[in-house]
């Protein structure tokens, strides 16, 4: 029924395709579990089975979130299993989430981003260019790191400075983009062209032999870029996002725009974004206010 359940989220659901794999492992890892500690299959579990793995899980230090990531998956696997009335009773009932510290989203000070978007630092080659659109892309933009490696050239306008974003759950968003991105676009394609010869895949990024950039591609561009001038302690795709959101709150953005450009389906998971600026609306208070 493993198979059944992750055609029902790669197709019904519309998951991405590293969602499904993480459901696929979280169940996989209990399954073993099960058949090593009780020599019973997924469909068989139990309330008490459910929790002792767990337990174990707390025990071997798995940070909370992880943790709960894994009853997530379980939660809606066991609820597929109840619809399509392979069990009677769902095992997951009284499991409840463990509790996490509020962590707020790392993020690149406005001053470090500027001295990492400087064009001199950037080689002229294909992988300089690449490097240059990655960043500047990712910032600019706020899109999620499937979203880059992804979009397609047909996506981007640059008469429009537009890009057409096919987001979680097939949702299609519209982000435009500043002035400063569209000749990074033109340069970078110009460049790939005449060095590279592309496969016939249409995305707008490649890799070095002309196939579509892969996650840890992007990744080794940030962290690699990053180090050189930020000390933020997160470096990757994700933090250029949370940098994106948190530049714009910071410099007055109404919440609701933001939530939109970032393609969140509910306002909850943007607010995260707003104790950032928070902090700074509170060190203008403390400098300004008479009463402060």
């Amino acid at each position: 029924m493993i198979d059944s359940f992750l055609n029902y989220l790669r197709f019904e659901k519309r998951f991405s395709p590293h969602t499904v794999r993480s459901y696929e492992n979280d169940l996989s890892q209990f399954e073993t579990y099960l058949k090593a500690n009780y020599e019973e299959d997924l469909p068989a579990s139990e309330y008490g089975m459910v929790r002792s793995w767990i337990v174990t899980l707390v025990e071997k230090k798995l940070d909370a979130t992880s943790v709960n990531r894994k009853i997530a998956s379980l939660r809606s696997y066991f609820k597929f299993l109840l619809r399509q009335q392979v069990i009677e009773k769902n095992p997951m009932t009284k499991i409840k989430v463990l509790k996490t510290k509020k962590q707020l989203p790392h993020f690149v000070k406005e001053q470090d981003m500027i001295s990492a978007l400087d064009q001199s630092v950037f080689e002229d080659d294909h992988e300089g260019w690449r490097a240059r659109l990655v960043i500047e892309m990712l910032y600019g933009t706020g899109i999620r790191l499937s979203e880059l490696i992804n979009l397609k050239e047909n996506q981007v306008n640059l008469r429009e400075h537009t890009i057409r974003v096919l987001g979680k759950r097939n949702k299609e968003r519209v982000i435009p983009f500043g002035d400063s991105l569209a000749p990074v676009i033109q340069g970078y394609l110009k460049v790939r062209n005449k060095e590279l010869k592309v496969n016939d895949h249409g995305c707008l990024l490649v890799n070095n032999t002309g196939g579509k950039c892969y996650p840890m591609l992007v990744y080794r561009i940030v962290k690699t870029h990053l180090k050189k001038y930020s000390s933020v302690e997160k470096k990757s795709p994700h933090v250029l996002r949370h940098t994106y959101a948190t530049h714009l709150l910071n410099k007055g953005a109404e919440i609701n725009a933001v939530k939109d450009l970032l393609g969140h389906s509910s306002l909850a998971a943007t607010q995260v974004y707003t104790h950032n600026s928070m902090e700074k609306l509170k060190k203008v208070f403390d400098q300004a206010h008479p009463k402060a």
